[in-house]
């Protein structure tokens, strides 16, 4: 990428009465949990010294370390055999919503329709394509269901077809470490040739000579993308040329090819500077032509249409971006011409380019906005959205030469749909609504709205919500408190049907779009990160407290969850608020953050110094040490908590949460539930399956179900 009515003195006995009975009749619930040992390490900088009793849990080849996960996840299993036969039944139903035998949406490129397919009890899946329309036989590119036998965990993503349709590029994971091979399928005879690009991020692009393609290299330790090779078919990997290498520890690199198809491009981001380089599509063995050298703070993306780039950048203070324009032949910063105006209420997030029209993407007031203009200038106007609750915004538009822009709309209580909009006559036709199978989905049924929370500091946090229309707001129901929070990462009010199963229980759904996102423009997540990140936690509960004191619900019913970054934000409120919460779920949560931003040898801790701060630096070390959950677990009263990671995590390395866990086991002093889930077979996203993802979130509303006593 989320009250003051309680229940009555009467109400507040029955629920502990009842829980008392279920921990009588349940004998797993007196299980003892396992109990980390405590081995001291002093970790000192800047004169102070911090001391981890489990850091010795930081060894994924250490057989004790890999006993004391099992020893987890067995009490876990054991802890929950009571829902066990409800997980079954929610993954079911969640499953039944979901039409297994579906497709995507044809998109067309270079003369070829491009299909996604899924069908019935597969768990993967399917490419193919059709030879110039929709009625032409179908070729089957990859069947993942086939390719993944033999694998527990697979994936299969940069699908790149060569410009004269004949060879096809892919990239492979089958540990969930992100780390891709990337091999090449002869499309005319099927052969997938034996030779392996190992540790790679799986994309790659194709020069317009059909035997060159360009792919990105990760270092093979901190997992930083940060090498380009060029590859020529027939040629050893080994014998590959490093095009590009971004030595900056902080910068990560990628190589993309142009909507045009006219240029290869190399772009290398930190979180807070750009730069790109290009050379011809047709001119592989050119050396690439730095488009604009990085200038720290200054931020660009580059789009190509006829004779120009537009760059879409925040260049001379433009926070909210500004679209500018540039000669093929003139790119420095210097040479650039402003095409699009920078706004302080309205953000501008991407432009989508076509031969006639140009299309804007826009963030105002928190919600998405599509401009859609000619070159000419003979005409511009919006797109008419009505809802405070949707999310809209352009889909896979490859064709360069059309009138059609497609696009994707839904709302919270409104499945997605994949549109086409003629630009021209203004018309529109829904090429594909989701469908909610089961019978029972009727969207008049839940209601959305959008509410406002004032912050500590004065500032005005949106909350979008749904629910039932018979869910009672009186304050005695169930509500799950979402957010994110950081990276500048949007969490729009969107459409789930598996939420359907905690909605229809009663359960309100909000999500906090808490300071960190970039909901109410690049300022909202500029006041949430560096020394402003307290912010989107204290936004979090100040949004817990507006729910409860607004009679949405109660601190014996509010719920929040988070994952990854989102997990650091839930690891933060239960220290910061923990009474506020009757229970907690945090997925794959970034809660040892002192230690891992200090230790450069992590994926993803060099890069992220302008998100977090750099420890190394007094100041930050103090802030970040201030309210890094680990380090701030205290002897208090926590919530029920559900915390889940995976082994081969390459985000968030699976130590932080199984540490967080053992502290909280050795200090908290209230007997409410406290459990580590790990995935042994997979990384940061979870099972890879279509199906098996939604056992782990079947687990997730088990945990909260059980709480609110509402399994059968």
């Amino acid at each position: 990428m989320k009250h003051l009515h309680l229940p009555t003195t009467i109400i507040i006995f029955c629920l502990t009465f009842v829980a008392a009975c279920k921990k009588e009749k349940d004998p797993s619930m007196n299980l003892e949990p396992p109990i980390a040992k405590k081995v001291p390490k002093s970790l000192e900088i800047h004169g102070d010294t911090r001391t981890d009793n489990y850091y010795w849990l930081n060894d994924r080849e250490d057989q004790e370390v890999l006993d004391y996960l099992n020893a987890e996840n067995e009490y876990y299993a054991k802890m929950t055999s009571h829902t066990k036969a409800f997980q079954e039944e929610l993954f079911k139903e969640m499953k039944s919503r979901i039409k297994e035998d579906d497709s995507s949406v044809p998109y067309k490129l270079n003369g070829y329709w491009y299909i996604t397919k899924y069908e019935t009890g597969k768990e993967y899946p399917i490419y193919s394509r059709k030879k110039g329309d929709l009625e032409s036989p179908e070729e089957i590119l990859f069947d993942c269901n086939a390719l993944a036998e033999g694998h527990e965990y697979y994936n299969l993503r940069g699908v790149s077809v060569s410009p004269d349709n004949k060879m096809a590029s892919f990239g492979v994971d089958t540990i969930s470490r992100r780390q891709y091979h990337i091999q090449i399928k002869n499309l005319g005879t099927g052969e997938i040739y034996p030779d392996k690009i190992d540790n790679t991020t799986g994309s790659s692009v194709w020069a317009d000579d059909n035997k060159t393609f360009f792919y990105t290299k990760k270092d093979p330790v901190t997992l930083r993308s940060d090498k380009i090779y060029k590859h020529v078919l027939g040629t050893p990997s080994e014998d590959d040329e490093l095009v590009f290498h971004e030595r900056d520890s902080t910068f990560s690199a990628f190589v993309y090819k142009t909507k045009s198809k006219e240029y290869i491009v190399i772009g290398s981001t930190s979180t807070l500077t750009s730069e790109y380089r290009f050379i011809k599509a047709d001119s592989p063995d050119n050396d690439f032509k730095i488009f604009a050298p990085r200038e720290r703070g200054i931020e660009y993306s580059i789009a190509h249409y006829g004779d120009n780039f537009y760059v879409l950048t925040n260049k001379d203070g433009a926070t909210n971006f500004k679209l500018m324009r540039a000669s093929v032949d003139k790119t420095q910063i210097k040479d650039w011409q402003e095409f699009i105006p920078h706004q302080d209420d309205v953000l501008l997030e991407d432009v989508e380019i076509f031969k006639d029209f140009y299309v804007l993407l826009e963030r105002k007031n928190g919600l998405n906005q599509l401009k859609i203009s000619r070159w000419d200038d003979s005409a511009s106007y919006y797109l008419p959205f009505e809802s405070e609750t949707y999310v809209a915004g352009t889909f896979v538009n490859l064709d360069f030469d059309t009138d059609k822009l497609r696009y994707y709309y839904n709302e919270m209580g409104t499945p997605y749909s994949v549109i086409d909009f003629d630009m021209s006559t203004k018309t529109k036709e829904i090429l594909k609504e989701q469908e909610v199978l089961g019978g029972k989905f009727d969207k008049a049924n839940y209601k959305t709205q959008r509410v406002w929370a004032t912050a500590r500091d004065g500032e005005k946090i949106p909350i979008s919500m749904v629910y039932h229309k018979d869910t009672p707001l009186d304050g005695k129901g169930p509500l799950l408190q979402y957010a994110y929070g950081s990276y500048g990462s949007t969490i729009d009010p969107y459409f789930s049907s598996v939420r359907l199963s905690l909605l229809d229980r009663g359960f309100i759904y909000a999500i906090a779009h808490v300071r960190g996102g970039e909901y109410l423009g690049r300022p909202w997540y500029e006041d949430g990160k560096l020394m402003n990140k307290k912010n989107t936690f204290t936004d979090f509960v100040d949004c817990s407290k507006y729910l409860i004191d607004e009679g949405y619900t109660s601190p014996e019913h509010l719920y929040a969850r988070g994952g990854s970054a989102g997990g650091l934000l839930m690891g933060a409120i239960v220290n910061m608020a923990p009474e506020l919460y009757n229970g907690v779920v945090a997925a794959v949560p970034f809660v040892d953050v002192v230690t891992t931003m200090l230790d450069e040898s992590i994926p993803l801790t060099t890069g992220e110094y302008d998100e977090w701060g750099n420890p190394n630096e007094k100041e930050y070390y103090d802030y970040i040490k201030s309210y890094s959950p680990y380090d701030n677990v205290q002897a208090k009263e926590y919530p029920n908590l559900f915390v889940t990671t995976g082994l081969h995590d390459s985000q968030v390395q699976y130590w932080e949460p199984a540490k967080w866990v053992a502290k909280l086991r050795e200090l908290k002093t209230d007997d409410n539930l406290l459990f580590l889930n790990t995935n042994m077979d997979a990384g940061h996203g979870g099972a890879s399956g279509r199906f098996e993802s939604l056992k782990e979130t079947a687990k997730d509303y088990a945990f909260l179900l059980d709480l609110e006593g509402k399994i059968p």
